[in-house]
């Protein structure tokens, strides 16, 4: 059975992470999950604390990458199997994450939850960029990924390390490639997400437009020049029970 840590980023998501982690206990009770505080200025550390959630306390904000690169240290030291990197927005739900577990269970090293690999993309302008993504990652690696910009994924114990101990890997669109290309095998399954409830994304139309873009270039260009290999597949790992909170 796979040990499985759900890592959740949070930067200024009060309004979002209590009502966000307590769905997650109640639909996978079984699931360790840590709350990353990427140096929020509002109450989610406060109210992390106060509710008993395991913590995670960002003294700055490192971004989406320092923050989940966090969470993946602290997979890593502490022995999981395979860890989920789950929004603290409400857009993910976690009734996917055991079919997400599933699927990691077949000899994956990535699974990404895709809103398209059953549906239709619609036609905008942001949908348009992610389907350059997709031809970017079909054309450098060989695999379709429908839903590249989906931030719902898991990760297998080897893919833990790469993030644990690399510091060029953001959990992005050109890193899964880039994983891909190292030998990294990678699934999706069909998922459905929420809207935003509360707050503001990063990504309003026109962040999206630059990110699709330096997205694409990363991928068809700049990955080329990485190098590296991925680590042999390791056995599961031996799971602590040290369940104190970090802070």
């Amino acid at each position: 059975m796979l040990n499985i840590l759900v890592i959740i980023p949070a930067y200024n998501e009060a309004a979002n992470i209590v009502p966000v982690v307590r769905r997650l206990q109640s639909t996978c009770p079984g699931y360790d999950f840590v709350v990353v505080n990427d140096g929020s200025h509002d109450e989610t550390a406060r109210l992390c604390r106060e509710n008993g959630f395991p913590l995670l306390d960002l003294p700055v904000n490192l971004g989406l990458s320092g923050a989940v690169g966090t969470g993946m240290k602290y997979a890593f030291e502490h022995g999981y199997d395979a860890a989920i990197q789950f929004d603290a927005d409400g857009q993910h739900r976690p009734e996917y994450l055991p079919q997400l577990a599933d699927k990691l269970r077949e000899g994956y090293d990535i699974v990404g939850g895709s809103r398209y690999l059953e549906k239709p993309k619609p036609i905008t302008p942001r949908m348009l960029g992610s389907r350059l993504i997709t031809l970017a990652i079909l054309l450098t690696t060989g695999q379709k990924l429908t839903d590249p910009t989906s931030g719902q994924r898991i990760y297998s114990r080897r893919i833990i390390h790469e993030f644990a101990t690399q510091i060029n890997h953001p959990p992005e669109p050109d890193t899964v490639s880039y994983l891909i290309r190292k030998g990294a095998k990678a699934a999706e399954i069909q998922v459905d997400m929420n809207e935003r409830t509360a707050g503001t994304s990063y990504l309003n139309s026109f962040n999206s437009i630059g990110y699709m873009l330096r997205m694409g270039f990363s991928i068809m260009v700049v990955q080329r020049f990485r190098g590296g290999s991925l680590p042999p597949v390791q056995p599961h790992a031996q799971h602590t029970d040290d369940k104190e909170q970090t802070s």
